[in-house]
């Protein structure tokens, strides 16, 4: 009978709990979201939480808090941060600082990357059928959208490329798998509704390890065999 008596008390006080928020702790938790200049990771409000904070917990809370206001809590990259409602989206168009606006040649890059990571120049190459210049690479580095990952395990050791969390945050992605697939391509009329059959769409992976037939890069080296890889293909 005792367990039983014991077993109701922890019952009530488990629906008491529920039904009495952590205001201070989600208040703590706000503050720190809305201080924090980059998304923050569950790791990190958790490090910099009371000991016994049920964090995640906090987050869906005010996530629902968040759901119709102007703002909402989004998770993007596996971290959480602020970002303006996206129907109000367009009042904040004159105060976004223009960026440089990316070619055509940059662009479809920027998409083989995402989609085929981890990729070669050359790789990046054979898919668009054109050449890429080291500057169009150099441009996407510049974002920090993408990242050199390692070197190929082919002659010449090319370097391989992928994308970076900044490349989520910036599109609104919570994962590279959030990547639109064939058919949400076909229907944003990017696609021609009329492409043969076997074309696919691969499955984006961001993988942060290194494949099998990728070393880590080498400092030092790096640009000097870039270099050499371009008069290479110059001549």
């Amino acid at each position: 009978m005792a367990d039983d008596f014991e077993t109701l008390d922890l019952e009530v006080a488990d629906s008491s709990s529920r039904k009495h928020p952590d205001f201070s702790g989600l208040r703590m938790v706000e503050a720190l979201l809305f201080a924090a200049s980059e998304p923050l990771s569950l790791e990190e409000l958790t490090l910099r939480l009371p000991e016994g904070t049920d964090v995640i917990g906090l987050l869906e809370q005010l996530q629902k808090t968040y759901a119709n206001r102007g703002v909402n809590l989004v998770k993007l990259a596996g971290k959480w941060c602020f970002r303006t409602a996206e129907d109000l989206a367009y009042l904040m168009h004159r105060d976004v600082e223009e960026q440089r606006k990316l070619s055509r040649a940059a662009l479809e890059t920027l998409a083989i990357i995402a989609y085929h990571q981890p990729v070669t120049r050359a790789e990046i190459e054979e898919i668009r059928g054109v050449s890429t210049s080291k500057g169009t690479l150099d441009v996407l580095l510049e974002t920090t959208w993408i990242r050199m990952r390692g070197r190929r395990r082919t002659p010449g050791r090319p370097v391989t490329y992928g994308t970076t969390d900044q490349f989520l945050i910036h599109f609104g992605l919570e994962n590279v798998r959030d990547l639109p697939g064939l058919e949400e391509l076909k229907g944003a009329g990017l696609l021609d509704s009329a492409i043969p059959a076997s074309f696919l769409v691969p499955v984006p992976n961001d993988d942060s390890a290194l494949t099998e037939d990728e070393d880590p890069l080498e400092d030092g080296s790096l640009f000097d065999d870039d270099e050499h890889a371009d008069e290479t293909a110059e001549s």
